[in-house]
């Protein structure tokens, strides 16, 4: 291993079987393909971005990483430990995972702290102190002293990170770690993200937001259905669009009017998308995603096309290019989106 790259992944697959009954004595075979030949890079004291939607295989990648998952097939080395080397492993990373899990909900939040900073063999002469600075850093103090069943679900994913740096491991590995948080404790979250980063932290940070990997990541690398589909620094990534423009159309849009567009000559793509409402609801409402080679002059004929196949525009927008423009230009799926690939025998 490269002394600059701490971790190394190599051809990673992994293959979740099981069977689904069909009828009494009848079963068929599920095969449910969650990765399929990963292979990235990760330099040390670099944030590098797992950015994908929810089932794209970022969290089975993650539980690999962290050797509580083995893989189907391939490699992949962290500080110089393979996977085999489970607690060569486990002394170097911090892991949050996705959701609340990890913590004992019938202990306090302080209790939880001392177990695992114990469990990693933190030394009790330090031990105390770092755990009130995480009180401190992530003020925790009105909840430390409850037990975690009494948490709300934000406070939960705070003590669940609270626990990811008991250890002051050199690698952390966080899994969608603003999940639950309201837009406050997410911006400090990502504050203290950053700000272990330049204590010389190496992180991997999955998410499906967009904005998280485009604040924080030195190299992003972007997931879809177990496969990583493009890697690189986010502005490079966006600036591979530069020479097109990106049309937002809100209306009633059928079908017929998104594929004629499509068959515009300079239209790279057409695809149907929603963004959430932007009014405290969780309403979502459709829109078309177009990307073409120069929209001044293609959006005349762009309005002439959808209103004679039966579109009521509402609303037509030019929008910045964003990393999730990148992913839909590849995929034609938003990031928004729920991804399973699987296949049945």
């Amino acid at each position: 291993m490269s002394v600059d790259q701490i971790i190394q992944v190599r051809d990673l697959t992994k293959i979740y079987k099981s069977k689904k009954r069909t009828g009494l004595f009848r079963s068929k075979k599920n095969e449910v393909h969650a990765l399929k030949g990963i292979s990235f890079n990760v330099d040390e004291g670099e944030i590098f971005g797992l950015l994908g939607p929810n089932g794209a295989g970022k969290t089975t990648l993650i539980k690999i990483l962290t050797t509580l998952l083995l893989p189907s097939s391939g490699t992949a080395r962290v500080n110089g430990f393979s996977l085999e080397d489970e607690n060569g492993i486990k002394a170097s990373i911090g892991a949050m995972l996705m959701g609340e899990r990890g913590l004992y909900w019938k202990l306090t939040g302080r209790e939880n702290l001392e177990y695992f900073g114990a469990l990693y063999h933190v030394p009790k002469s330090i031990r105390k102190s770092r755990i009130q600075s995480l009180i401190d850093l992530l003020e925790l103090e009105k909840i430390v002293d409850r037990t975690v069943e009494t948490y709300s679900s934000g406070q939960k994913m705070k003590m669940v990170f609270a626990r990811a740096l008991i250890n002051d491991a050199p690698i952390l590995m966080l899994d969608e770690p603003t999940n639950t948080l309201d837009v406050k404790e997410a911006r400090r979250l990502r504050n203290i993200v950053k700000n272990q980063n330049e204590l010389g932290k190496t992180i991997i940070y999955c998410t499906h937001q967009m904005y998280e990997a485009e604040e924080l990541c030195h190299r992003v690398g972007i997931i879809d259905q177990g496969q990583i589909i493009a890697l690189d620094d986010p502005h490079d990534l966006k600036d591979s669009l530069e020479d097109n423009d990106i049309l937002s159309v809100e209306g009633n849009i059928p079908e017929i009017a998104r594929m004629a567009v499509e068959s515009i000559p300079g239209v790279i793509s057409a695809s149907m998308l929603t963004k959430r409402v932007n009014n405290g609801s969780s309403e979502e409402r459709p829109y078309l995603n177009i990307v073409c080679d120069n929209s001044r002059t293609k959006l005349p004929q762009i309005i002439s096309v959808l209103s004679s196949n039966g579109t009521i525009i509402q609303n037509i927008d030019k929008k910045e290019t964003t990393l999730e423009d990148v992913f839909i230009n590849i995929t034609g799926r938003s990031l928004m989106d729920d991804t399973r690939v699987e296949s049945s025998n």
